[in-house]
């Protein structure tokens, strides 16, 4: 399970999940300089390992793999991992060196573990799917597993950036979780037009002028190519990426077409 620490109730429900299906539980901290852009919070990014470690042990884990920089990007490093279609839409259009350094990292991580199956969670849509494309192109004999996007009682997805964000403005991020329920009742209620779903969620976002509005998008759960139109029997995710105040947040739902 790779993860870039500072970890929270949605990290714990994935070393719950591979407690059930593995015998023995890796998880990883690494905070990886190569998927931050220039402009972003790396430096700035929460870690606290004392307190990661308990956490750890409170969940059972087996092992931690903690590298250091130089461990994973010796001096001349020079290789990396590029995904080139899925990797460079929707988030890669906002962060277009973002997966390049999450493909790199985690195929480096593959690589020292050597795990049978792979633990994500589900709030990072597009990244596990970048991630499954480089696991099948690169003839990886891993099996990913995605686990459900775990929520605080009011709705917010959970995040390390979370920490980030004072009272206010962790009101207003409601509004993602919000507006990802109102597209999900929509489509419930026999909409099929992508067009129209994301002009209503769109409209929270203009009344709401503290939010800054990155994208929503309504793309197929398999290729991640955005839909026009929803078709019975296919899964979608609706995908949602805003900055409150200073802090970027992402969050999606998955949607079932019956």
């Amino acid at each position: 399970m790779p993860t870039m620490g500072y970890l929270h109730n949605g990290h714990i429900s994935l070393i719950e999940e591979s407690k059930k299906r593995a015998d023995i539980t890796i998880v990883s901290i690494f905070v990886n300089p190569t998927q931050f852009a220039p402009t972003e919070d790396f430096k700035a990014y929460p870690r606290d390992i004392e307190r990661d470690l308990r956490l750890l042990e409170q969940a059972g884990t087996d092992y931690l793999f903690y590298p250091s920089a130089v461990d994973i990007y010796p001096n001349n490093f020079q290789t990396y991992v590029d995904v080139t279609e899925i990797a460079k839409i929707i988030e890669g259009e906002f962060r277009p060196t973002h997966f390049k350094g999450v493909t790199t990292i985690v195929s480096i991580l593959f690589n020292c573990v050597k795990p049978d199956l792979a633990f994500f969670g589900q709030k990072d849509a597009q990244q596990t799917s970048v991630i499954k494309r480089m696991i099948e192109d690169l003839k990886y004999e891993i099996e990913v597993v995605i686990c459900p996007i775990i929520r605080e009682a009011d709705g917010l997805a959970l995040s390390s950036r979370n920490v980030y964000l004072n009272p206010e403005e962790r009101e207003k991020a409601l509004i993602l979780n919000e507006s990802l329920k109102q597209a999900e009742d929509i489509i419930l209620s026999g909409e099929r037009n992508t067009v129209t779903i994301i002009k209503k969620i769109n409209n929270n976002f203009i009344k709401e002028k503290s939010v800054h509005l990155n994208y929503i998008r309504i793309v197929n759960a398999d290729t991640f190519k955005e839909a026009d139109k929803l078709e019975t029997g296919k899964d979608y995710y609706c995908l949602v990426a805003a900055k409150v105040g200073s802090t970027r947040l992402i969050d999606n739902r998955l949607i079932h077409i019956k």
